[in-house]
């Protein structure tokens, strides 16, 4: 597991109290990157600043942020002019109010990151974290991140502080139109039985470690083999059936997975061969 990256120094303020900590990263992407290149000669494609009203490129320097207010009419702001829409402390982290955690839907949740002690902030650190941990709480928090003010949810997580920023409940897309038609069918009794069953069926206890990216392994398998000199094979993608007999394809899949506990226990029944016709 790749260590956690610091990325920059805080303080850390509730009530009264002023923690010095810093924040570090939770996670590492491991998505494979590309570059762009030219298909027929595989150079690398740039891409370059260029003003569309003198065609010509522009020094970064000279980019600045511009909010189209009508059609070809931009109000045109600076970093600095856009730093007044966040007057805070780039580097404080205030925690307003607690809340119960598990309020907290997880849908609100966007970024995660560890919240670790500075120096001399050890107590004050430690003080936070063992009272959010008794009183299942967590804080909810405002601080400046990547020029912007950020909300976030603090909660204690393997005797550390997390720290989760939150998205605001304007940016949540609406439900209304996603909910099933009442005017459906409804499911039986006996169907929903037999989904509760389903689900037992394939119950485990969560492990994060049991899991990996079998996209992304794949993904590598293919470059390899393009730098191999291997000619790729594009394979047929086979869409899942949507079963007309609900009941049926619940029934189904118990017995399947019935069969495959019994091959792990050694106790399925061994196939007959075929009867051939004469």
């Amino acid at each position: 597991m790749p260590r956690p990256r610091s990325l920059m120094n805080a303080v850390l303020v509730f009530g009264d109290v002023a923690v010095p900590v810093k924040l570090h990263s939770a996670t590492t992407s491991k998505d494979v990157r590309f570059n762009e290149v030219h298909l027929t000669d595989g150079a690398k494609i740039e891409h370059r600043r260029f003003c569309s009203e003198e065609d010509k490129e522009v020094p970064y320097a000279e980019v600045a942020m511009g909010y189209e207010i009508a059609e070809g009419k931009y109000a045109v702001l600076t970093k600095d002019q856009l730093a007044a829409a966040t007057p805070h402390s780039d580097k404080t982290i205030t925690v307003e109010e607690f809340v119960p955690a598990d309020e907290i839907d997880p849908v609100f949740y966007d970024r995660g990151y560890y919240l670790g002690a500075a120096a001399d902030g050890e107590a004050g650190y430690r003080l936070l974290h063992d009272a959010l941990a008794r009183t299942s709480r967590a804080g909810i928090a405002h601080f400046v991140f990547h020029d912007r003010e950020r909300l976030a949810a603090l909660r204690p997580h393997d005797g550390i502080l997390l720290l989760h920023t939150l998205r605001f409940a304007d940016e949540l897309a609406r439900l209304d139109e996603l909910a099933p038609d009442d005017a459906g069918r409804a499911p039986t009794p006996k169907e929903v039985k037999m989904a509760e069953q389903l689900v037992e069926s394939l119950h485990v206890d969560f492990d994060p470690g049991d899991y990996r990216d079998e996209h992304r392994a794949a993904v590598m398998k293919l470059i390899e083999a393009k730098a191999a000199g291997e000619e790729i094979q594009v394979p047929q993608v086979q869409e899942p059936e949507v079963a007309d007999d609900l009941a049926a394809a619940l029934q189904a899949s118990l017995e399947a997975r019935e069969h495959s506990a019994r091959r792990r226990r050694g106790t399925a029944p061994k196939r007959q061969p075929a009867k051939r016709r004469g």
